[in-house]
């Protein structure tokens, strides 16, 4: 990112902004566990669902009171957790919530001997 900057900061001033500005949002993605990428990478798994819902909801549309909506949503839902696939990786979930720190996609151990000031 710091050689695009420098390299076309001057053609793609806007771009380089945008850059530089969310630079931390943008590599907090290196901050997971590299297991979990490829699920991060992606929005399909919900947009697939939704696409779904919104497939039969639409063909139904003035017949659905709205617990009769909730339950065919509820469903559908349902039904497409079938094909969803296993989050790779599952057992770093718990490091995750936990807030252990990853660089690069490697936890980071503490080293025990290292003291800080």
């Amino acid at each position: 990112m710091d050689v695009f900057v420098e390299k076309y900061g001057v053609k793609y001033a806007r771009a380089s902004e945008c850059l530089t500005k969310d630079k931390e949002a943008l590599l907090s993605f290196y901050d997971m566990s590299a297991e979990h990428w490829d699920h991060l990478r992606t929005t399909n798994p919900i947009e697939s669902v939704f696409a779904t819902v919104r497939h039969r909801t639409v063909r139904t549309k003035g017949a659905l009171s709205p617990t009769t909506a909730k339950l065919v949503v509820f469903k559908l839902v349902m039904a497409a957790a079938k094909t969803w696939r296993r989050l790779m990786g599952e057992n770093q979930v718990p490091k995750v919530v936990a807030g252990l720190i990853f660089r690069d996609g490697t936890e980071v151990t503490p080293n025990p001997d290292h003291r800080e000031p």
